[in-house]
């Protein structure tokens, strides 16, 4: 008897926008080379979604909706925006060396009319006390066949 979920019945985890950087941080998934990721706390709040638990499966999907992959969260927490550390920046997979680049890049995310449209928050501030959820992952099934 299998006890595994299928990829289908799993929630989805969607990295980015569809477009480009989302085909990028998909890409960087499947290689191995991004276990990690961070969203803001906000997000959580308002969407009333409970934070990710260490165990949970995510089906990652790409920017034509398709799931590739299946990644398992081995560590969540949350910190402010001044504390995340280089080694989670790194872990990102994003070509960050330290912190402040991997800062620099995630504040135009988060600051961009997109991001704030979708979080229905057009006044959005983002500071070093900002609620950070840093996610690290580990690839349990993939890439998938398509």
């Amino acid at each position: 008897m299998n006890s595994t979920p299928s990829i289908e019945s799993l929630p989805v985890a969607r990295y980015a926008f569809p477009g480009p950087l989302r085909d990028r941080l998909v890409t960087a998934i499947l290689a191995g080379e991004k276990t990690a990721t961070s969203s803001l706390g906000v997000e959580y709040r308002r969407e009333r979604e409970p934070l990710p638990r260490v165990g949970d499966l995510e089906a990652v999907v790409d920017s034509a909706g398709a799931r590739v992959a299946v990644t398992r969260v081995v560590d969540v927490h949350v910190c402010r925006l001044a504390d995340v550390t280089d080694e989670h920046a790194q872990y990102e997979g994003e070509g960050h060396a330290d912190a402040m680049g991997w800062r620099a890049e995630h504040e135009l995310f988060w600051s961009s009319a997109e991001f704030r449209a979708a979080l229905g928050a057009p006044h959005l501030t983002i500071d070093d006390d900002t609620a950070v959820v840093c996610v690290t992952f580990v690839l349990d099934h993939g890439p998938m066949a398509r």
